[in-house]
């Protein structure tokens, strides 16, 4: 769905991404992962068009792709209700064929919340309607960006739980951005690992995990509590 060949992107001086290459296949959900400042936020970014390359290609033959924020409720409108931010979509959009009650209802939510503000709401419940609010552009792709690094660790694992059960249901590719491997450890078919702009580890889920090749990934396996 995604092929990217060679993106380098720079701020300035400084090269965030130095020219890494992945593809994202139908149906998967790959996940990059990596320390803060290390150059996976500014990827998704360059997939949506929000920052520019300086080098390399982004092809991107999905219909529609949609992008969830790390900070589920300021990425929310405070001055309206779920129905209102759905509904806006919805008109603008003019594509999908779902009310806001079968979006809401398809993350997990009750009607109840189609009346309620961001601010009547908990931190998991505003992200299960940013995701209803992309899934109302019915993308192919969504490309998460930190989904639930603010979220206490049960939440998480129920928002992370949702998005591999919406790729099941509606055949959607995921683009999974992450700081910590426990959080993609359960979810991702591969993985990506990064440290200051590269891949330093790629592969299946199961070989990055059981078969490192990188120090770095060696060292962020530690902080995975083991069962």
């Amino acid at each position: 769905m995604i092929d990217v060949r060679g993106l380098r992107v720079r701020y300035g001086d400084y090269e965030a991404v130095k020219g890494v290459s992945f593809a994202l296949g139908a149906r998967e959900i790959l996940g990059i992962v990596g320390e803060s400042g290390s150059g996976k936020s500014t990827i998704a970014k360059a997939i949506m068009g929000l920052v520019s390359p300086s080098a390399g290609t982004i092809v991107n033959r999905a219909r529609s792709t949609q992008m969830i924020f790390q900070d589920a409720v300021g990425s929310l409108n405070p001055r309206m209700t779920v129905r209102q931010t759905l509904e806006e979509v919805i008109r603008v959009r003019r594509a999908t064929r779902r009310k806001p009650h079968e979006l809401v209802e398809m993350v997990g939510l009750s009607d109840a919340v189609l009346n309620q503000y961001p601010r009547e709401m908990s931190g998991g419940q505003c992200q299960r309607v940013s995701i209803a609010r992309a899934l109302a552009c019915e993308p192919e792709v969504l490309v998460a960006d930190e989904p639930v690094s603010a979220l206490d660790v049960s939440v998480q694992a129920r928002v992370l739980n949702l998005l591999r059960d919406l790729r099941s249901e509606l055949g959607l590719s995921i683009l999974l951005i992450a700081h910590d491997l426990a959080v993609v450890k359960n979810v991702c078919d591969r993985i990506c690992v990064m440290e200051r702009g590269l891949f330093v580890d790629a592969g299946d889920a199961e070989a990055v995990f059981e078969h490192p090749k990188s120090e770095y990934t060696k060292r962020l396996l530690t902080a995975v509590p083991r069962l």
